[in-house]
């Protein structure tokens, strides 16, 4: 008897130890919503024969479940849009140094945040919508974002809510670039030309501009893709088609640019198999998935935008001012905004 309990046991063992070298996974909180980046973890997958277990949610919902499992979360990596969300989390002390000369070489330092704690997987830039009937070629062509609080704009633009952090990031980077006083002053000015109250997202301020409710917008420029593809529907799409785009502030530092981003938590249980997801994703062959599916902009320099965003611009200037600012000085932002009443 006691021999076969002893055989057993050592069966058991080895049933475990199997298990163990083979159970190769990684566990990833994700607020990207796009179903197109579920095919970028099986291709992971059949590579790596790590198994990507993917929680998905908004932003806010997935941070608060972090904070609140803590030491206890199982999640590896958590990855969601605008660097402004990846620093609250790592300045609560919640991600770990990503080791990794491969990241860090494809990665410029702007887009990586302090200690290298989470980086970029995709940049997005926030740029102007117009009406080519009725703003020229020549009225945009060096038209900032500091232009927009100019008298002549009174009226036409629209922009989405103070709430909004894709426009608290936007903020944040004029006050890295002006400080906040200066940045005070052009937001009353551009709070003042507004169109209509901020309301929709950002692809309901496009569709203003077609629409004749305004005549300028500011946007991301990937949901301009979204819509022109016919993804977003044949309506989105005749809106796309009556509408231009411009990169704001060629001739000064360049366009804002924000980012979808990640960063390996720290007490990640499977933190090397996060090491190589993310070294994955900034591969030339993920990101060129990435920037024909969501419209975004690659991070690698050699991956080429999507042709139907390379039509508006390949090489255009890019705002060089890091990233991590936008979270640091988000605050000040919020307030800012406050103050000028942009709703």
């Amino acid at each position: 008897m006691n021999k076969l309990l002893k055989t057993m046991s050592f069966i058991l063992v080895g049933i475990l130890a199997v298990e163990s070298i083979f159970a190769s996974e990684v566990n990833l909180y994700t607020s990207r919503h796009y179903d197109t980046d579920d095919a970028l973890y099986e291709d992971f997958t059949s590579e790596t024969g790590i198994k990507v277990n993917i929680i998905s949610g908004k932003g806010k919902a997935l941070m608060q479940r972090i904070r609140s499992e803590g030491k206890n979360s199982p999640a590896d990596i958590f990855i969601t849009v605008d660097a402004a969300n990846l620093w609250k989390l790592q300045k609560d002390g919640f991600f770990q140094s990503i080791s990794s000369d491969r990241i860090q070489e494809s990665v410029p330092s702007n887009l990586r945040g302090p200690n290298n704690e989470w980086v970029a997987l995709a940049k997005r830039s926030r740029v102007i919508f117009y009406n080519p009937k009725k703003i020229s070629k020549m009225q945009i062509r060096k038209l900032s974002y500091e232009d927009l609080a100019d008298s002549k704009w009174r009226g036409k633009i629209a922009i989405r809510s103070s709430n909004n952090i894709y426009n608290q990031s936007l903020v944040a980077s004029l006050i890295a670039n002006h400080g906040i006083e200066e940045t005070e002053k052009w937001a009353k000015g551009f709070v003042a030309n507004f169109s209509r109250k901020p309301q929709g997202n950002d692809r309901a301020q496009i569709i203003a501009v077609a629409n004749g409710e305004a005549e300028i917008a500011i946007a991301n420029s990937y949901y301009f893709g979204l819509m022109l593809s016919g993804k977003k529907g044949l309506e989105q799409k005749k809106s796309a088609q009556k509408v231009s785009m411009h990169f704001p502030s060629q001739t000064g530092r360049g366009t804002h640019i924000n980012i979808s981003g990640a960063g390996i938590l720290k007490n990640a249980p499977n933190s090397s198999n996060a090491t190589k997801l993310l070294e994955y994703l900034l591969t030339n062959k993920a990101q060129k998935h990435i920037v024909n599916n969501t419209y975004e902009y690659p991070v690698i320099s050699v991956v080429r935008p999507n042709k139907v965003m390379s039509q508006f611009g390949r090489n255009f200037k890019e705002d060089q001012t890091s990233v991590s600012e936008y979270g640091k000085l988000n605050p000040d932002a919020v307030r800012l905004m406050d103050r000028v009443g942009w709703k």
